[in-house]
Formats: C-alpha cells, sequence, structure tokens
C-alpha cells in the first residue's frame, strides 16, 4: 500500500506513518510539508496511492477545492482528511468535495485505525465528537425499542447513526423531521446525509432509499 501524508508538522507526519504501520505493514509512505508539493508529488507519474491524508489550511492550501484536485490527479486513492478542526461545517465541506472521511487529530490511536478501517472498507468516517448530541433524545430513542437488524454490508458501511437516519429517510421524512426524532441539528443531519450518499454511491435521496432494500 502506497500511503501519501501531507502536514506541515514534520513531528504530526513522523507520528503518523509510526501508527499506519501498525495498519498496514509493509506500505510505502511518502511525506509532503505543504500543499502544492502534494499536488506535484500526486501528478508526477508514479505509483499511485491507496491513501492520501491531508491536513486543512497547511501551506499552499487552496480551500476545500484542494480535495477534488488531489481526487482528479489520484482517483482510485482515497482522499481523508486529518484536522485539528471539529467544526461542523469544516466536516461537511470536506466530505461535499469528495473525502472520504474526516479524522479529528485528537482522535485517540483506537478511533484512527477504526476510521480508517471504516474507509478502506468502502465506508465514510464522521467523526462522532461533531456529531454527538441530543442525549436525552437518544435515551427516548432506546426506550422506543432497537434498530431491526440491518443487512450485513449495509453494517459494515454505515455507522448506527447514519443507518437511523437512512431507515428514517426511507420512511420520507424531511431533514427537519429527522433532526427532531434523532435530537440532531438540521446541520448535523446534512454530514450523514452527505456520508450515506458516498457510501452508498448515490446522488441523492430516492436512490439512498432504494440501496440495500430491507427485507420483509
Amino acid at each position: 500500500m502506497r500511503i501519501l501524508i501531507g502536514d506541515d508538522h514534520v513531528l504530526f507526519r513522523e507520528g503518523l506513518r509510526r501508527l499506519l504501520e501498525q495498519l498496514k505493514e509493509g506500505s510505502v509512505f511518502v511525506e509532503a510539508s505543504n500543499f502544492d508539493e502534494m499536488l506535484e508529488i500526486c501528478g508526477g507519474g508514479g505509483e499511485a496511492f491507496d491513501l492520501i491524508l491531508t491536513d486543512l489550511r497547511m501551506p499552499g492550501w487552496p480551500g476545500f477545492s484542494g480535495i477534488q484536485a488531489l481526487r482528479e490527479k489520484q482517483p482510485q486513492g482515497k482522499v481523508v482528511v486529518i484536522s485539528a478542526s471539529e467544526a461542523h461545517h469544516d466536516v461537511r465541506d470536506a466530505l461535499e468535495h469528495g473525502a472520504a472521511g474526516y479524522i479529528p487529530k485528537s482522535s485517540s490511536v483506537k478511533i484512527m485505525l477504526s476510521a480508517l478501517d471504516l474507509i478502506f472498507s468502502g465506508g465514510v468516517y464522521v467523526p462522532p465528537t461533531v456529531l454527538r448530541e441530543g442525549t436525552a433524545a437518544d435515551v427516548g430513542g432506546e426506550a422506543r425499542g432497537a434498530m431491526p437488524p440491518a443487512d450485513p454490508a449495509l453494517e459494515q458501511l454505515l455507522t448506527q447513526r447514519q443507518r437511523e437516519v437512512l431507515e428514517r429517510l426511507r420512511e420520507g421524512k424531511s431533514n427537519k423531521q429527522i433532526a427532531h426524532e434523532l435530537g440532531l441539528s438540521e446541520g448535523t443531519v446534512k454530514i450523514h446525509m452527505t456520508a450515506i450518499f458516498k457510501s452508498l454511491g448515490v446522488r441523492n435521496r430516492t436512490q439512498a432509499a432504494m440501496a440495500f432494500p430491507q427485507s420483509s
């Protein structure tokens, strides 16, 4: 596996490389300290990268269009944002511009490795710290009963919260209704929707509702 790490802090790049060596033995690592260097490496005509990890707002960072630029040069690679920011709008913008996941730098080693496992399985990782809302509503939801068993493939692609959002989407509920039932903000529901669409390879709510139909 070939992995490109883009970050302007040398110590962070070294630490991340050592961490990733636990996930994929024998991986080849390439490092970049700014965005222009990342683009040059990605378009250099060498072997393709399987995973591209990029910080936000590193020197030369052009905005979220930078994610699209990386994907255009490395269409087979998964671009994952690793950032100190946990702002909702940064997560949403990164996913909408093609990121396969968004991992906060505050994540533990266990969470980061689990996130990358999900991404390699074809899912989209969204940090729980960004999506952790509505504790009271969650308790109420548990009192109403657990979710019905999901398709094993769907369980691999989506988190439990994403499956809860998808279930209500299938019931024809709006983002506002879903937000109210799950105790989330509409912005958080939109983040989940973006992740769901990307994980399922669909473009709209109708296609998402038809994907992985539940058995009767």
